[in-house]
């Protein structure tokens, strides 16, 4: 079930940027639309699964439910000829896909007796998921090889996509039963469903200020999502895709060396060392090449596992302490949707700004083509990620803060 999800997503999210330009030339606003019906499907995730998974359905069987017909909304991304037909299948696919990343948590949760212990070994298979989808289009099917790209065959991937959604879904009936958490007849408020009630740990000044940085770290790492794979087709570096789960590698390594490194400097360092990653990675895409300084691109890509770890999963540490056992599910909700949705959606919409802003298009062999400055697109969140680095090194005062320690 994990290794399925995260092929799924995996398929086809990756070398999407890439499809968009090449396939159905798209723009770097149209581009950032598409990307932010990811922030729409993780704002809207919480309703799906607070008022109805939660009361009424058994999480497999709507995890089946939302798979099959995610299924026929990717076929239809594969079919899409224009990006104002396939950006709303995109938006209709992201509202049901996002839903099953809490649901996967939820029937394996069920199924556990010690969660701490079981659930990395089962997560990991999800990361597992998303490097073989990336794998099998670079050294399988070769979709993202430059000739391959041209010829269109990048629309595939919402093939490989459909198919293993729709192969899922069947497979999810066979689940084990996960009944719904709440009664019927219970009442479920929409401050429960968002995680406002947290909102009372933002008068904590340190807490403000990290959730502050969460959103503004979210502008840069959207870039990432949105044009690495563009940005390392169009520069001729071969299999992108497949060089780019890299990236999923260093971030199970990164993981593992998460709790030594928050133990020996604490969770203000290693907040500031997955944001100086950042700004780090952006610089080497910005100075590389795909000829003899490949190598600074490499680094980049295997910087994703600091870059992600150091900050996000710390972040959730730190959040899950500093709101104890009464705010906990609420505060995790509210980063959530801060993050990964209104974050997100932010960074979508400036990437896309930043990529037409650098971006002309000139004939060539009388062909329209647009020629992008990747410098410059890389630049900028790089002084983003710096900016909010500083934000962070200055307000952050660790002094008065309980010594917090990953489990």
């Amino acid at each position: 079930m994990m290794f399925l999800e995260f092929f799924v997503w995996g398929a086809w999210y990756v070398t999407l940027g890439t499809f968009l330009i090449n396939n159905l030339h798209a723009t770097g606003s149209q581009t950032g639309a598409v990307f932010s019906t990811q922030s729409w499907g993780a704002i809207i995730a919480p309703f799906i699964i607070g008022l109805i998974a939660d009361r009424y359905f058994n999480a497999e069987k709507i995890l089946a439910v939302l798979h099959l017909a995610g299924a026929v909304l990717m076929y239809q991304m594969y079919q899409a000829e224009e990006v104002a037909v396939f950006y709303p299948y995109a938006l209709g696919y992201m509202i049901l896909f996002m839903p099953t990343l809490a649901l996967v948590n939820s029937i394996s949760f069920n199924q556990m007796s010690d969660t701490e212990k079981e659930f990395p070994g089962i997560r990991v298979w999800g990361t597992i998921g998303w490097i073989i989808a990336g794998l099998m289009i670079s050294f399988v099917f070769l979709w993202d090889a430059e000739a391959n790209v041209k010829a269109g065959l990048m629309k595939n991937t919402f093939l490989l996509a459909s198919i293993t959604s729709l192969v899922l879904g069947i497979f999810s009936f066979t689940l084990p039963k996960t009944p719904p958490k709440i009664s019927k007849g219970a009442k479920v408020k929409i401050a429960d469903i968002l995680g406002l009630d947290a909102l009372k740990l933002l008068k904590d000044k340190n807490f403000l200020i990290f959730f502050i940085a969460s959103i503004s770290i979210c502008i840069p790492l959207a870039f990432y999502y949105q044009y690495a794979n563009p940005f390392l087709s169009d520069i001729g570096m071969a299999n992108p895709t497949g060089k780019m789960t890299m990236g999923q590698f260093f971030e199970v390594f990164f993981l593992l060396m998460l709790p030594i490194f928050f133990k020996k400097f604490g969770f203000k360092i290693t907040i500031l060392a997955g944001m100086l990653a950042w700004a780090i990675r952006y610089a080497l895409f910005a100075y590389g090449n795909a000829g003899d300084l490949t190598f600074m691109l490499i680094i980049g890509i295997i910087l994703h596992g600091i870059c992600y770890d150091f900050f996000f999963v710390s972040g959730q540490i730190y959040t899950d302490a500093k709101a104890g056992p009464k705010f906990k599910s609420a505060a995790q909700g509210l980063i959530t949707l801060a993050t990964y949705g209104v974050g997100m959606l932010i960074g979508f919409e400036v990437a896309g700004w930043i990529k037409d802003a650098y971006s002309t298009t000139t004939l060539v062999n009388n062909v329209p083509t647009i020629v992008s400055d990747w410098k410059m697109i890389w630049i900028i969140p790089s002084i983003i990620a710096i900016a909010v680095f500083l934000l962070f090194f200055i307000f952050f005062d660790d002094k008065n803060e309980k010594p917090v320690v990953p489990q």
